[in-house]
């Protein structure tokens, strides 16, 4: 269609278009356009995931090697770091406070070491979890791929540095007079439906900690209390005795003292099953299994507002 002016010049008026009144849903639709970064269907992301497995890996792996880099030992820290620790908590803890009462000495130190060891693997995991996303915003901000692979990665690193530091923990276990036996295969899984609870949990952090960056000050405080509450430096039942059943019940069913418990069962002779609460694999299969579901699909819902400031 074409007007003339005033001046005589000709305006020419596009004719109206197809488009007019769509709504931009609808305009999408339309040409086949979707949402930049948008979050793909449960199926599709766990395939996403699948097809980044390698990229995961290396992740951890080079994580796990820049870690200490600065360090002189280097990689040695992975193995001093938790071993030091446990040595405090005998000298505190076994010594001066006597919280091995009920526990020979053979026994305790294993105990404690395994403890230590295997609470930190699941302490880290929940660190790293916090600061997984906002930690990481350049590459979250800079590339294209299912953001769950930053915290699945940084579980697996911290599996990685644990499986270090069972080396140390089966020498500590020898020399107060535990050998090798059938029993220690066990301690395989253990840790896989450790590793399962402790990425789940990871997953649940990344989220909140991607929104909240004070929650990387708070942690260390909460995970402070749950350790002191999971028998780590001392057997629940013995230390509760003179307690309620109930409050031995509730804190020997929380999972870092289960997952503590059926290594240390694993590993130490003296350490029979009755010290074990009931139905223990049970408890810690269930804790893998909804943490891990909870985990994912909780981390998941909000995978297209990670890194969108």
């Amino acid at each position: 269609m074409s007007d003339t002016t005033q001046e005589g010049a000709i305006a020419v008026s596009a004719p109206p278009s197809s488009d007019d009144g769509l709504t931009s849903a609808e305009l999408a639709a339309k040409y086949g356009l979707s949402v930049s970064g948008a979050r793909p269907g449960l199926g599709d992301y766990v395939r996403q995931l699948w097809g980044r497995r390698h990229f995961i890996l290396a992740f951890s792996q080079a994580k796990l090697t820049a870690q200490y880099s600065q360090a002189k030992l280097g990689q040695l820290w992975q193995v001093a770091t938790p071993l030091l620790n446990a040595l405090v908590y005998y000298l505190i803890f076994g010594l001066i406070l006597g919280t091995r009462k009920g526990i020979p000495q053979e026994v305790f130190v294993p105990f404690l070491v395994t403890g230590v060891f295997v609470f930190t693997f699941t302490q880290s995991s929940v660190m790293a979890g916090v600061r997984a996303i906002s930690g990481n915003l350049g590459l979250v901000r800079a590339l294209h791929f299912p953001r769950a692979s930053l915290p699945i990665s940084f579980s697996l690193q911290q599996l990685q540095q644990l499986l270090y530091s069972m080396i140390v923990l089966v020498a500590v276990a020898v020399a107060f007079g535990s050998y090798p036996r059938l029993s220690w295969l066990l301690v395989v899984p253990a840790l896989v439906l450790q590793f399962l609870f402790n990425t789940g949990l990871a997953l649940i952090m990344a989220r909140l900690g991607s929104k909240t960056p004070d929650l990387a000050q708070l942690m260390p405080f909460v995970m402070r209390t749950w350790m002191y509450a999971s028998g780590v430096m001392f057997s629940i039942p013995v230390m509760l005795k003179d307690r309620p059943a109930w409050i031995a019940d509730v804190l020997q069913y929380n999972p870092a003292a289960v997952y503590m418990d059926l290594v240390r069962f694993a590993l130490i002779d003296g350490y029979g099953s009755s010290n074990l609460p009931a139905h223990v694999w049970l408890a810690a299969l269930a804790w893998a299994v909804l943490l891990g579901v909870v985990g994912f699909v909780y981390f998941w819902k909000a995978e297209e507002r990670y890194g969108r400031g």
